[in-house]
This record gives C-alpha cells, structure tokens and sequence, in this order.
C-alpha cells in the first residue's frame, strides 16, 4: 500500500514534468526559429521529455498500466494551472467543469482497478 501511494506521487510529479515541457515549447514557438532563446526552450522541453520517458518506464514497472494511463489525463489540470499562473490565461467555468469530469473519471478508474486487484487476490 505504501509502495502504491510512493509511485502514485512519483507518477504525478513525471506528469507535472511532462506539461512544464508544453510551457518550454510554448516559449520556444514564441522566438525566431534556431534563435539562442528557441534552442534554449526547444532544449529544455526535449530534456523534459527525456526525464519523463525514463521516469514512466520506472512508474509504469510498478502499477498498473490503467492506472498509470488514466492518470495522465491530469496534464489537462496542469496546463489550465500553468496557463493560469505563467500566461495569465483566464480560468473559465468551462474549463473547471471538464477538469472535474477528468478528474471523476480517473477516479473511476483507479478505484474500479483497485477493487478488482483486491477481488483477484493480488
């Protein structure tokens, strides 16, 4: 149980990762194409992903994949966070109500997975 929640935690925090790299291409898109300031952005967002990459394959080696999986809907809250704090991007009720029926779902999922891991005896 506790190793559960240790990769639950490391799966989120390869996730928040896994967005700040849209915020690094998202800048980059911003400069002049092969700029010092594109290169540098392009750059940070390609090493983010490799992070992720790695860290996933760690993750994914210890949960369920379903679970992993259903979980990655959460970069959606991230990025309305990110576009909240970093772009000064509004947050609209719209995007609150699609980020709880995100969130609905992946509990769904997580809780459904869980009682079918207990009822299999593993």
């Amino acid at each position: 149980m506790r190793s559960d929640i240790k990769y639950m935690i490391i799966l989120h925090l390869i996730l928040a990762v896994y967005s700040l790299t849209g915020i690094a291409s998202k800048f980059a898109g911003g400069e002049e194409f092969l700029s010092l300031r594109f290169l540098i952005f392009y750059g940070i967002s390609m090493a983010g992903l490799v992070v992720y990459a790695f860290a996933w394959q760690q993750v994914i080696k210890h949960m369920p994949l379903i679970t992993a999986y259903a979980n990655k809907g959460v970069t959606v809250i991230w990025g309305i966070l990110w576009g909240y704090v970093i772009f000064d991007e509004p947050v609209t009720l719209k995007k609150l109500a699609g980020a709880a029926v995100i969130i609905s779902g992946v509990i769904l999922i997580v809780t459904a997975d869980a009682k079918e891991e207990m009822t299999d005896g593993k």
